[in-house]
């Protein structure tokens, strides 16, 4: 397998994913036809976070964080780097002084497919970070990896410049060539609820208006007054 360092990536416009940034993980994954969710192994440390950024990626070796350092200087403002192994690990592959170099590049967070460390002064940073593991445990840095090729994390695949959304739900990938559509239709979605908002407010059940009542019934379930 050869191993490469992209330089130069094709991203998705900034004014696009600034747009889908404070609209939510939820909202966009259903917005897309609930596609992009990578699952709910990885965690965020930090808590009322909502970030989007264009997707640099990493494919390292179990417990080398060597190729996460060639990474940081293709890095470049309204990035999140996106780190995964090509076997499970459970090593700390990245801690505060990674931040460091990440943020002075503006790089908005990281979601990492193996283990963070350091996760205290991560959030006193206010450098967010999804995570599968929490570990001290230290890498190498004496295995070739690759950065900016596409990967896989549980099934769903992130190519480089694709949209990472991220907060306390979890993380959704937009494919960069849907950035238009997605934020389209999170538009779209973010006022359809605040219809359905205002309905619930005003006393309306979504057992009515959602025609819940007869689909139930019809499933079996009956009404009792005792």
């Amino acid at each position: 397998m050869k191993h490469v360092v992209r330089k130069n990536i094709e991203r998705a416009p900034l004014d696009i994913v600034d747009g889908l940034a404070p609209i939510g993980t939820a909202t966009v994954h259903e917005a897309i036809g609930r596609r992009g969710y990578i699952g709910p192994e990885l965690k965020p440390i930090q808590q009322n976070v909502k970030v989007a950024g264009t997707a640099v990626t990493v494919l390292s070796h179990p417990g080398d964080n060597g190729m996460i350092h060639a990474a940081v200087e293709v890095c470049q403002e309204g990035d999140i780097l996106v780190v995964t192994t090509t076997a499970p690990s459970t090593h700390g592959m990245f801690g505060d002084l990674l931040a460091t170099s990440l943020m002075t590049r503006g790089v908005r967070g990281l979601v990492m497919d193996a283990a963070v460390r350091d996760t205290q002064d991560l959030r006193e940073m206010g450098f967010p970070v999804w995570t599968r593991h929490v570990s001290c445990q230290g890498t190498v840095k004496n295995t070739p990896g690759s950065v900016n090729v596409p990967i896989s994390i549980d099934g769903t695949i992130i190519t480089p410049g694709d949209i990472i959304c991220a907060d306390d739900d979890g993380v959704v990938v937009v494919e960069r060539a849907e950035a238009e559509f997605a934020l389209e239709k999170s538009n779209e979605r973010l006022d359809k609820e605040a219809a359905t908002r205002a309905k619930l407010e005003a006393g309306e059940l979504g057992l009515d208006f959602y025609g819940l009542r007869d689909k139930i019934a019809a499933m079996g379930v009956e009404w009792i007054d005792e």
